[in-house]
């Protein structure tokens, strides 16, 4: 026969219910470390970056100062107050915190991707006579003595294992030609903003 009691213990689960609603230790602690780990990565970001980021003003003082201690044990102490500056932030500032640090993993990205097609182009130049030819066709304001001269050194310093003067000037080169397509390619206003961002 089954016992009655079995299972009853005298209260309803539901008076506990409110508690579990909360947070637990486990996930407040992991929502602080993420709040420090912010704190830590606009640390090591350059100054006039951490000065256009939307965060309020005491926390900004806050990563400036950090930046300038240079002793352990002080910038321990500042890591934990910015911490602690951190978990004072609303949802919506820690969001636009994380938007505008993504927005520079992003634009970094694409300067990476960038740079990496400008090293393979140089390659081709060193490897293949064509390669020039297609570079002169398509940039014609270019001395092509001086690319020619360039390439040669550049094959030169690679056999005899020299310090690779003409091998970067290749680089720069190619660096300014593209520099100076993206500018002709962006809208007057975009001009306008990318100066307002150097300020």
């Amino acid at each position: 026969m089954p016992n009655a009691n079995r299972g009853a213990v005298g209260f309803q689960s539901s008076e506990f219910q409110e508690q579990y609603e909360r947070p637990s230790k486990t996930e407040l602690k992991r929502q602080s470390d993420a709040l420090q780990d912010l704190g830590r990565e606009l640390v090591e970001q350059p100054r006039d970056r951490v000065k256009r980021v939307p965060m309020p003003e005491d926390v900004r003082d806050a990563i400036l100062e950090c930046q300038n201690i240079k002793n352990h044990e002080g910038r321990r102490r500042q890591m934990q107050f910015i911490g602690k500056k951190m978990r004072s932030l609303t949802e919506e500032e820690v969001a636009a915190i994380q938007r505008t640090i993504e927005g520079w993993k992003g634009a970094s990205k694409a300067d990476t991707a960038a740079l990496h097609a400008l090293e393979r182009r140089r390659e081709k130049l060193l490897a293949d006579d064509n390669a020039l030819t297609v570079l002169l066709a398509e940039h014609q304001e270019l001395d092509a003595q001086h690319l020619r001269t360039l390439i040669r050194n550049a094959r030169k310093e690679q056999a005899e294992h020299k310090p690779p003067k003409a091998y970067r000037e290749i680089f720069q080169i190619l660096k300014d030609l593209d520099a100076k397509a993206k500018a002709a390619a962006a809208p007057a206003g975009d001009e306008d903003a990318s100066e307002d961002d150097d300020e």
